[in-house]
């Protein structure tokens, strides 16, 4: 971990825009360290090789930049500094191009441990949601760290699927990490969730709102970079979600995708993609496999559930993957509304079962 002051000068340094990852790689080659560059004059900043017109930018914007001041924003924030020399930095995503220097962190993980990315449409069906969230609550069981953007929808859903699981998720952000600037606004109790059981993570620097254009395709590379491999659950013809299959095959990373009705336009991306050679995924066993991450993690995901009562009993022979609402529970288990309600309400507490919406319940 660098100390304090080179990432001082270097948080300073990124918070000018156009000096990106490469720019910075080019500039500490020359200069030595961020603190000499910070300190350097316009003519010797065109000298190291970025070009006159961003040496002049530089040395211009950072008059009105106070290194320390930007410091302590992270440090009231609790943000980290992870940068590419760092034993921390993630190995997968050093593969990429481009990869930042620089990685803003709110949170703790290991950033080494095995990533899938769960990646999806922000208009989902009842089948996409049921999906993420199966597959990211048994992917997290199973010991993988989940990877998603935060974003509505089923990256919301992959994110809510891993905490509900009990294991590790990553929210990878087109956006900075301090509070005011977290996007969407209504994932911000998710977010702090997230930071719990996991991290928040961006190379964006402190104060960059979500509205800048082009954030979120550049976001999208560090969720395909950092994973082993990501599964696309549900995506239309011209869904953003593509952009991050896409990338992630350039990054010679494996692609999953879960088929989906013909019928459904949330599918279409999906069955496209399987078209094109995406692996088909119906269980995590396909994913676990084509990883070779063994059969210890495929067997840790699937505990056994024991009932309490006999109502319990019932019902768990009773449901499954597919969605039945409470009525229809009543009538086919000939126990009582109320019965069945509470059996179901202490079944949802146990993590067995869960209501996807309209008093609907799958087993799972």
């Amino acid at each position: 971990m660098q100390n304090k002051n080179y990432l001082k000068y270097l948080n300073a340094i990124n918070k000018i825009n156009g000096v990106g990852p490469q720019k910075i790689r080019k500039l500490l080659s020359f200069f030595g360290s961020p603190e000499e560059v910070w300190n350097a004059s316009s003519q010797a900043l065109a000298q190291s090789g970025i070009g006159p017109a961003l040496a002049e930018k530089l040395f211009l914007e950072k008059q009105n930049i106070n290194p320390d001041a930007e410091w302590a924003k992270l440090e009231k924030e609790n943000i980290q500094m992870v940068v590419e020399t760092d034993d921390e930095y993630p190995r997968l995503l050093k593969e990429i191009p481009p990869a930042p220097y620089i990685i803003y962190m709110k949170g703790e993980i290991d950033l080494n441990a095995p990533m899938i990315s769960i990646v999806g449409s922000r208009k989902y069906t009842d089948y996409g949601s049921q999906v993420a969230y199966a597959f990211a609550k048994d992917l997290a069981k199973a010991g993988l760290t989940v990877v998603s953007g935060m974003a509505f929808g089923i990256d919301s859903i992959a994110h809510r699927g891993a905490l509900d699981g009990g294991g590790k998720t990553v929210a990878v952000l087109g956006n900075s990490l301090d509070d005011k600037n977290i996007y969407p606004r209504s994932n911000f109790n998710l977010s702090r969730e997230i930071i719990g059981s996991g991290c928040l993570l961006s190379d964006y620097p402190i104060e960059t709102p979500a509205s800048i254009q082009g954030n979120f395709p550049a976001r999208n590379r560090i969720v395909a970079g950092l994973s082993m491999g990501t599964l696309i659950v549900e995506a239309g013809e011209k869904s953003g979600t593509l952009i991050t299959a896409n990338l992630a095959l350039e990054f010679n990373r494996e692609v999953f995708a879960v088929p989906g009705s013909v019928f459904s336009p949330q599918s279409f991306g999906t069955n496209d993609l399987i078209k094109k050679g995406a692996k088909v995924v119906t269980s995590i066993k396909d994913i676990l496999e084509e990883l070779n991450l063994g059969e210890t993690r495929v067997k840790a995901f699937a505990p056994v559930k024991i009932p309490d009562t006999k109502e319990e009993e019932i019902l768990l022979q009773m449901l499954s993957s597919d969605p039945l609402h409470i009525d229809n529970i009543s009538k086919l288990s000939k126990l009582g509304t109320a019965s069945v309600a509470s059996t179901l309400a202490m079944m949802e507490i146990k993590g067995w079962v869960r209501n996807i919406g309209g008093q609907n319940y799958i087993l799972i």
